[in-house]
């Protein structure tokens, strides 16, 4: 079969999907992989009149089902929208990583993604989402919507992957807590200091704070919640 993933008319994305044993490509659909005859990860387009439109193309979405996650695609661009719950759930189970992988891995559009910064609106709630650096290191940007979810140009949710399995997140989250310890170290020398002020003074000292804060979500983290 031809290896393009593009119409060369209407530069729409032709149904293919990468083979997660051979990364030969296959039609959208089928059940086994033409060239080497591995089980195809179950990926299927769903008919939803309300998955919203693409913040940049402003064309409807379509819904997918690949293997048990449900994400919205653009056609045109080759960006993805994806719920919270989706995405928090993409980023701690590396199989529903592959499978997504398996979908979209042969058929990024690198080409498509915007060069200038620019601000698109939720395909949910039509407000302006906020752009964000993904786990505040990765030098990845994506556009976050509070209350609904994320959306992802082209080649981002692959990148996203990778950041992922290379062990980013883990060295953010030891950042992190290197970071709250020295905090929690500066207030406590901080109260020692008042402390002696206010036995020096006569005045009453303040209550020391909680030192556990609760910490969120990745969507959390990701908007400094």
């Amino acid at each position: 079969m031809s290896d393009r993933t593009q119409c060369e008319f209407c530069r729409s994305r032709l149904k293919t999907v990468g083979c997660a044993a051979c990364l030969g490509l296959m039609f959208l659909g089928a059940k086994f992989c033409t060239n080497c005859g591995a089980k195809a990860t179950a990926a299927v387009v769903i008919e939803e009149k309300d998955a919203g439109d693409c913040p940049r193309c402003k064309i409807p979405l379509q819904l997918l089902e690949i293997d048990t996650v449900s994400i919205r695609e653009c056609n045109r661009c080759g960006g993805f929208w994806s719920d919270t719950a989706t995405f928090e759930a993409l980023c701690a189970n590396n199989e529903k990583q592959s499978s997504v992988l398996g979908f979209i891995g042969s058929d990024a559009h690198p080409q498509n993604h915007p060069d200038a910064i620019s601000y698109v609106p939720c395909p949910d709630c039509s407000q302006l989402m906020n752009r964000s650096n993904f786990a505040r290191s990765s030098g990845i940007i994506i556009d976050i919507c509070r209350d609904h979810g994320v959306w992802f140009d082209a080649d981002e949710l692959p990148k996203i992957f990778a950041f992922i399995r290379s062990g980013g997140m883990s060295r953010q989250r030891e950042k992190e807590r290197i970071s709250i310890e020295e905090q929690r170290a500066r207030l406590k020398d901080e109260q020692r200091r008042m402390s002696a002020l206010s036995r020096r003074t006569g005045t009453a000292g303040y209550e020391d704070a909680p030192e556990n804060t609760p910490i969120g979500g990745i969507i959390g983290r990701l908007l400094g919640l």
